[in-house]
């Protein structure tokens, strides 16, 4: 199959495009070259340097079989101000590709989603049922009650794994930016009677991902004190529950994705990514460091009222829908993640 591979020079784009070559496929690598995400140093050889945002991509894609489109401005978005600044890269540019894609007649999409798009995600209350969590509130943050409370009746809730039908509640830009893509993704589909998939990834990690750049994750954070001499800083209590997946998990499902789409009927079809496994934020910390053997983590207290406390989703429906089943453990992808290459622009 010939892929157009959008963000091809990012982190989970370089090993999306090594799988699929890897299985015959042809990959036309596009990227915007953001200095943000990679410097202002000289450019690879063998990508298309395009911006989706302002230049023209029929070209391009002329003759391809499917786009996986990886490239987003990613992190948190945690300002308000950082609203345009999201909505013009990751909103207008994946509109602009897909109008483009419909000019050239492509019909099958595979899309980078995200676990942000549930925020807190599903809880239940012993009382009330299965409710959203109520927003967290600066009392209890500050007296260390770090878990959200029921929005009905103000009691204690439970965390539970979410499926790929909860309801969307993000919480800052980024988040909200890839619940749009997904939207347009799905009007992109009822008008065109295209398909696409959409991989709502958990916490990704491994080697070559950004170390010192606004895109760098909680692991590489650490990963990065670690290097330092420096203890790696846990905020709230280190209870907050997640799921990391290892960025080779994560190219794999890409690559069975494009694979099998066309399988798929019209419309949008979302998958958690994810290994199966829970962790905590503490934990992970813990592994990291005695990994590299570094100081033991400190859990610091410090909080932010946005952050999401807990997020855990279930990965049976990409096994079931694409066959995906995680194959780097949690433990061990992270043990070797305090020794594994950094990208640092």
């Amino acid at each position: 199959m010939k892929i157009l591979l959008t963000g091809a020079a990012g982190f989970i784009g370089t090993h999306i495009a090594g799988q699929a070559r890897e299985r015959g496929h042809e990959v036309v690598a596009l990227d915007a070259f953001l200095p943000q995400a990679h410097g202002d140093g000289p450019r690879p050889v063998g990508f298309a340097m395009l911006d989706l945002r302002h230049d023209v991509l029929d070209e391009i894609l002329d003759g391809v079989d499917v786009v996986c489109h990886q490239a987003a401005m990613v992190g948190n978005g945690v300002d308000a101000q950082d609203l345009p600044d999201y909505a013009e890269h990751n909103d207008a540019g994946t509109a602009r590709l897909l109008a483009a894609m419909a000019r050239v007649g492509i019909k099958d999409l595979v899309l980078a989603s995200s676990m942000v798009v549930y925020g807190d995600g599903r809880y239940t209350c012993p009382v009330d049922g299965d409710v959203p969590p109520a927003v967290r509130r600066e009392d209890d943050l500050a007296a260390g009650r770090y878990d959200p409370r029921c929005p009905v009746c103000d009691g204690e809730i439970a965390w539970r794994e979410i499926a790929e039908d909860t309801a969307f509640l993000p919480r800052t830009s980024y988040a909200a930016s890839k619940v749009a893509q997904e939207h347009y993704a799905g009007a992109w589909c009822t008008l065109e009677g295209a398909r696409t998939i959409a991989l709502r990834y958990h916490n990704v990690y491994g080697p070559g991902m950004p170390a010192d750049t606004p895109y760098a994750g909680v692991a590489a954070i650490f990963r990065s004190a670690i290097a330092r001499g420096e203890a790696p800083r846990v905020f709230e209590d280190g209870q907050q529950m997640r799921d990391f997946v290892h960025v080779t998990d994560i190219a794999r499902a890409n690559v069975l994705a494009i694979e099998q789409i066309a399988t798929h009927p019209p419309g949008l079809t979302p998958y958690n990514i994810a290994s199966g496994h829970t962790f905590t934020i503490g934990q992970m910390a813990a592994v990291l460091a005695e990994a590299a053997g570094g100081e033991a983590p400190v859990q610091t207290g410090d909080y932010r009222r946005f952050d999401v406390r807990h997020v855990v989703a279930s990965p049976q429906a990409a096994k079931d829908g694409l066959g995906f089943v995680a194959e780097v453990a949690p433990r061990d992808g992270l043990a070797r993640l305090a020794t594994d290459p950094l990208r640092t622009r």
